[in-house]
């Protein structure tokens, strides 16, 4: 009696599964992977997609409200395109363009830091000459020496009177407690927590929902971005084991989109809107001699514009392609394009570092390998400490630094930002900072791979199947 029940119970909860998950129109393999852990192991997969299952967050209400205010209409006004005079700059600019991204903007001054102590001397000293106000937004902030340093600085400028908004990421940022915390808040800093971790809210937020991005914007002027965290792990002067990363820094209208970002990652993490007016924003000049296009995404948009940016990029490279990631787990289209690249006889080359900060994405990222040097991409391991930078040279006329790296987190669950540089200036910068760091990497071949134990190349090929959650 029971069996006939049962089997009617089991086909109606598969059926009810299944279209659930497959509305959601998420890729093949995480749908399978869904399905599978909700068919076979129901109870304890539910558990598991009520916490980090659904694909919502409140953001597409707010980031509507937010575009609906000045912020569009004046960056419309400060149009780079007419420096963007290749096809190939025209339809990659497009691509973020037509995805609701900024367009292509001046920027007076670029200047790259490939070590953390240049980059936190120059954000130190944005915020001492900030008049006006001072937005922050960090994934990762510790309270160590630089976080200390950071801290008071801002401290200081807020009894200046400037105002200081500061964003941080709920599970980045969790070492931050209330003793640091307090003195920014006696002063009258306002912090917000990025989609903290909370039970109360798992059932209406995904907790690895996380905003990764770097963002320091002073007067809407001078803006920061890339891959340097707020932690003396960056910094050689304060860690022996320092990383090796990249950050930039720009002045002029490029600098509004980091602004835009800002204003609406506050919207959601605080409730409440800054001011939007021409301290904000302010009027800049419309010239400079570097064109700089800000690319951010998100889950709470299906557009994915970084992606598809990055993606676009690597199919338009005829020349060169060297790319610079931690976190290397491509999705199918990815790895299509770069191998792609390689039998199309472009100069591609892959730095990851020789040993990473997480063992899992180390396993999965070599599983790749073979694929790539099979399509005569070059691929070199970072044996110096470990390589945090993500960039992309591409040819001698495009250069991308951001957040992002290249695996499926990065592509469509964390909030995060790119810069695409238009010209060869950043681009040689770049290009000379990638040559420097293969001095410090060995290259690897396909008989490294080959002669790996059976143990290894198993744990690798495993690891790979878990590539769509990394």
């Amino acid at each position: 009696m029971w069996i006939p029940l049962l089997t009617i119970a089991l086909a109606i909860w598969v059926a009810s599964v299944a279209v659930v998950i497959i509305l959601q129109r998420r890729s093949a393999a995480a749908t399978l992977a869904w399905l599978f852990a909700l068919v076979f192991l129901p109870v304890i997969g539910l558990v598991i997609y009520r916490i980090i299952g659904p694909l919502r967050l409140e953001r597409k209400r707010i980031k509507r409200n937010a575009n609906k205010l000045v912020v569009k209409e004046a960056l419309a006004t400060l149009v780079a395109m007419e420096d963007v005079n290749s096809v190939e700059h025209i339809q990659l600019a497009r691509v973020g363009m037509e995805l609701g991204e900024a367009s292509p903007l001046h920027a007076k001054e670029v200047e790259l830091y490939l070590d953390g102590d240049s980059c936190y001397a120059g954000i130190l000293a944005a915020i001492n000459a900030a008049t006006r106000h001072i937005h922050i937004e960090y994934y990762i902030w510790e309270p160590d020496q630089i976080g200390h340093e950071l801290r008071d600085a801002l401290i200081a400028r807020k009894k200046a009177g400037v105002e200081v908004r500061i964003v941080l990421d709920g599970t980045g940022s969790n070492g931050l407690k209330k003793k640091f915390l307090a003195p920014l808040r006696e002063a009258g800093i306002e912090v917000a927590w990025f989609n903290p971790v909370r039970l109360r809210s798992l059932r209406l937020r995904r907790p690895d929902f996380r905003t990764h991005r770097k963002i320091v914007v002073c007067d809407g002027r001078v803006g920061f971005t890339g891959g340097m965290n707020i932690a003396d792990s960056q910094s050689a002067s304060r860690c022996k084991d320092y990383y090796r990363d990249t950050h930039m820094r720009m002045t002029g209208s490029a600098v509004w989109p980091l602004q835009k970002m800002f204003v609406e990652d506050w919207y959601f993490a605080a409730g409440t809107l800054c001011p939007i007016d021409a301290e904000t924003f302010p009027n800049q000049d419309k010239g400079g001699d570097y064109v700089v296009q800000i690319l951010g995404s998100g889950p709470d948009s299906a557009a994915f514009a970084i992606h598809k940016a990055l993606f676009t990029a690597i199919n338009q490279s005829t020349d060169r392609l060297w790319i610079t990631t931690p976190y290397f787990v491509p999705d199918d289209s990815m790895l299509m394009a770069l191998t792609s690249a390689g039998l199309r006889d472009v100069d591609v080359r892959l730095i990851i570092p020789k040993r990473g900060d997480s063992k899992l994405v180390d396993l999965a990222a070599r599983s790749y390998l073979p694929e790539l040097l099979t399509s005569k991409v070059r691929v070199y391991e970072y044996d110096a400490r470990f390589i945090h930078a993500k960039t992309m040279v591409c040819d001698d006329d495009v250069a991308i630094i951001g957040t992002a790296n290249l695996d499926n987190r990065s592509f469509r669950l964390n909030f995060e930002d790119i810069a695409i540089s238009y010209g060869e200036k950043v681009n040689e910068q770049l290009a000379k900072a990638f040559r420097d760091d293969l001095k410090h990497c060995h290259e690897l071949t396909t008989q490294d791979i080959e002669k790996l134990p059976l143990k290894v190349r198993f744990g690798r090929a495993t690891a790979r199947l878990l590539s769509p959650l990394l």
